[in-house]
């Protein structure tokens, strides 16, 4: 197990970060924040699949004034995203929300963020200052990786003493660039100066697949290294995507669970069955399963494996596994043979036995 990092501790909502709480997954929505009834059905669904902070784009006043509504629908702590423009920041804080998320490299002048500190500090609501490589003109005119983290680093820490000095310290700090390197080292610089918690992520990291990748290793390292408090994985992807993302990112070094852990072998010339096709129509027949949340603690492993090289040991192994052999697979349940079932019935069988066990 990794040592984490031992950051201030700050409640967000419902939701307390930092102090080695559990890494809390959050994720944005993409609907129009002027359609209420969208957003509230986007982020209920969202909370279904473990996203425990949901932030919404709040570009304008009509947006801004909009969270009043939305968090009345919804359970997550809500956070309103702003930019350019702090009045906007100053309505969403009075309009109920649970954290402001300002980039101070364009929301304008010290009096702008001195405002949005004051309301959030009555408010007693935290700020989280995020500072994205695209929003400083002098992060482009440096070349190195170590010279572009300093450059994030020096921002953030110029913006901090801006909210201490008027005695604000529910701050919680993100410094994203799209570049994994750049992010892995602007993250290590600030955790060893300051104890704020950090929001980490990869920002505009790419599509599915490309996101995917670049998150994982840049979030990966990062969490080995015990730095992070909360998470976003930042895909080109419907929302739900990045929560499930992030969830198994955390189930991979032990921070977290899906509550459900499929393992499956890549499959060689042995192989009897489309065991792609499977495996697929198995993660799409348990992806909206609300989960017992026993299964948080101790996940459900199930194992398919093709052959019967590595897979009756592998299936025996999990909670429940199949092993393929020729025109049959052996079920397994508690490590022990139940019976043989035909190819075209694995996926219904498997299904069905999670389903049972997630009850």
């Amino acid at each position: 197990m990794f040592t984490r990092k031992n950051t201030k501790t700050i409640k967000i909502g419902n939701v307390t970060i930092g102090g080695g709480n559990p890494v809390a997954v959050q994720s944005m929505t993409n609907t129009d924040t002027h359609d209420v009834r969208s957003t509230i059905g986007q982020i209920r669904q969202l909370e279904d699949s473990g996203c425990r902070i949901v932030r919404v784009s709040a570009p304008d006043m009509e947006a801004a004034k909009n969270i009043e509504k939305i968090k009345k629908g919804i359970s997550i702590p809500l956070v309103a995203d702003i930019h350019f423009d702090s009045k906007l920041a100053v309505e969403a804080i009075n309009r109920g929300a649970d954290k402001i998320r300002i980039n101070p490299g364009n929301i304008g002048s010290r009096k702008n963020v001195e405002d949005v500190v004051l309301a959030a500090k009555k408010a007693g609501i935290p700020i989280r200052i995020g500072v994205n490589s695209g929003s400083l003109k002098k992060f482009h005119s440096v070349k190195s990786s170590g010279e572009k983290a300093r450059v994030l680093v020096d921002a953030v820490l110029e913006h901090i003493k801006i909210l201490e000095s008027l005695e604000f310290f529910d701050t919680v700090v993100a410094l994203k660039a799209s570049d994994v390197v750049t992010t892995i080292e602007a993250y290590r610089l600030f955790a060893r100066r300051s104890d704020y918690p950090l929001h980490i992520g990869v920002t505009e990291a790419g599509g599915m697949f490309r996101g995917t990748i670049k998150s994982s290793v840049g979030l990966g390292v990062l969490l080995c290294d015990g730095i992070g408090d909360t998470m976003r994985v930042s895909l080109t992807a419907d929302p739900l995507q990045e929560v499930r993302v992030g969830y198994h990112i955390l189930q991979s070094l032990g921070l977290g669970s899906t509550g459900i852990e499929i393992v499956s072998c890549p499959t060689c010339s042995r192989c009897g069955v489309n065991l792609e096709k499977i495996v697929n129509a198995i993660e799409d027949g348990i992806g909206g399963l609300k989960v017992s949340a026993r299964f948080y603690k101790k996940p459900l492993k199930v194992a398919v494996m093709g052959c019967v090289v590595n897979g009756p040991g592998e299936a025996k192994d999990a909670d429940i596994g199949i092993a393929g052999g020729k025109g049959f697979g052996l079920l397994f349940k508690g490590g022990e043979v139940v019976r043989k079932v035909k190819p075209k019935d694995w996926v219904k069988t498997i299904v069905g036995m999670i389903k049972t066990a997630a009850r």
